[in-house]
């Protein structure tokens, strides 16, 4: 993208250029299941309708409009962003895998911290409650992790939410 970026609107000045491209791949973000000729149709066609209305998006195009050699690197550029916006949706389903094995881990490295942290007075506290409303025989806590602590009172909260 950058490569065709800086071959193309070599007359206009940067700001210019960065607003007509940012411009041009906003209206192919939306229009993805468009062709290429189709979006430069409907792009020529609506910059023609606002210079016709006197109200361009861009002021410096009204001397370009009809340019050929303006129209083909429009109609790069597009072709660009249409293969871009192609590419991304077709690494959507490894992106989401990614997300979803970072999350697996992140949860696996905060159980395997906890594994090795005292547990909390509140743990212990509510872990006490939850044995006495319950009638539980209270298990030896000195040796418990937080970890352990978590998924004993995780237990006792799922037996009984069950039989309520």
């Amino acid at each position: 993208m950058s490569y065709i970026k800086s071959k193309i609107f070599l007359n206009l000045s940067k700001t210019q250029k960065t607003a007509l491209c940012n411009y041009i791949r906003a209206k192919v973000k939306i229009s993805t299941h468009l062709s290429t000729d189709e979006l430069c149709n409907n792009f020529f066609e609506d910059e023609d309708y606002y210079i016709n209305i006197g109200n361009p998006h861009f002021s410096f195009i009204k001397d370009l409009i009809n340019n050929s050699f303006f129209k083909k690197e429009v109609k790069l550029y597009i072709d660009e962003c249409l293969k871009l916006y192609k590419y991304k949706e077709s690494q959507k389903p490894l992106i989401e895998l990614q997300k979803k094995y970072e999350k697996e881990k992140r949860v696996f490295l905060r159980e395997v911290k906890m594994s090795k942290e005292n547990p909390t007075k509140k743990q212990l506290y509510y872990y006490d409650c939850l044995c006495k409303k319950y009638n539980i025989e209270k298990q030896n806590t000195d040796e418990m992790s937080k970890l352990d602590i978590k998924r004993e009172i995780g237990r006792i909260i799922d037996e009984h939410s069950r039989d309520s």
